[in-house]
């Protein structure tokens, strides 16, 4: 079923792997233009290749910031819109507090939260003369509740929760709505590695979620596309969690 987004031109950071891969898939297959960026132009090529003419790539390292709008520029230059802008692109940094260094944490911030408000003014710039346009950006569990070793992470994620807000209020009367998806643990290679190397781990993160299983990748393609879609025309500023109720669970 398609939600009012024939036609319509997506732009997707890190939209080549893991969640915002599968975010690329469900707009592909809704007929959305997607266009995906990020550092690896091998995996960029492979996966506009694999899914054929609605998707295309540019390579951008998003933490250059003075790259940024340049790119935006390009891509509008060439696909003539940007309907909608997924902030998908983050790394992360597993380290004790203490240990941080002060170059790692700023590393974090510069690309979660510094490239996603520069893409966001520029994308957002494009979107204003229209009145119309959609941004939602990827939150994590680590804004809701303390994660240790994250604490990066979990800064630039809790930065990216009040981004959502300020942006929805200021930019909705505009025509922009602008949301959050908050995922869960999300079975994916990585995860699945981590947790199957530590029984423990995995038994209080399975314990303390009521749904009792992880989540997949197209969990958050759905939701991501449900927020983009005109499904969602009454939503804005919310900060979805797709977790299978981990973040309620006790």
């Amino acid at each position: 079923m398609s939600l009012s987004t024939n036609g319509q031109v997506a732009v997707i950071t890190g939209g080549a792997s893991g969640l915002g891969l599968a975010t690329t898939k469900k707009f592909v297959a809704q007929n959305i233009k997607t266009i995906i960026v990020g550092r690896n132009e091998a995996n960029l090529k492979q996966t506009a290749e694999e899914l054929g003419e609605l998707c295309s790539y540019k390579v951008c390292d998003l933490s250059d910031l003075n790259a940024i709008p340049a790119l935006v520029q390009e891509i509008e230059a060439e696909f003539g819109t940007i309907d909608i802008l997924v902030n998908n692109a983050g790394i992360n940094l597993k380290k004790k507090f203490e240990e941080v260094t002060d170059e790692e944490f700023q590393r974090i911030v510069q690309t979660n939260v510094n490239s996603v408000f520069t893409v966001s003014r520029e994308v957002v710039k494009t979107m204003l003369p229209k009145g119309k346009g959609t941004i939602v950006n990827i939150s994590s569990m680590a804004a809701q509740y303390g994660i240790p070793y994250v604490i990066a992470y979990t800064a630039s994620k809790t930065a990216i929760d009040g981004m959502t807000k300020a942006m929805a209020v200021e930019l909705s009367p505009k025509g922009i709505r602008v949301n959050a998806v908050a995922p869960g643990f999300i079975k994916t290679a990585m995860s699945s590695k981590a947790l199957d190397n530590d029984p423990e781990r995995k038994a209080k993160v399975l314990g303390r979620t009521p749904m009792g299983y992880l989540g997949v990748p197209e969990d958050i393609g759905e939701a991501v596309y449900f927020l983009a879609s005109d499904a969602a025309k009454y939503i804005t500023g919310v900060v979805l969690p797709v977790d299978g109720g981990n973040s309620i669970g006790f």
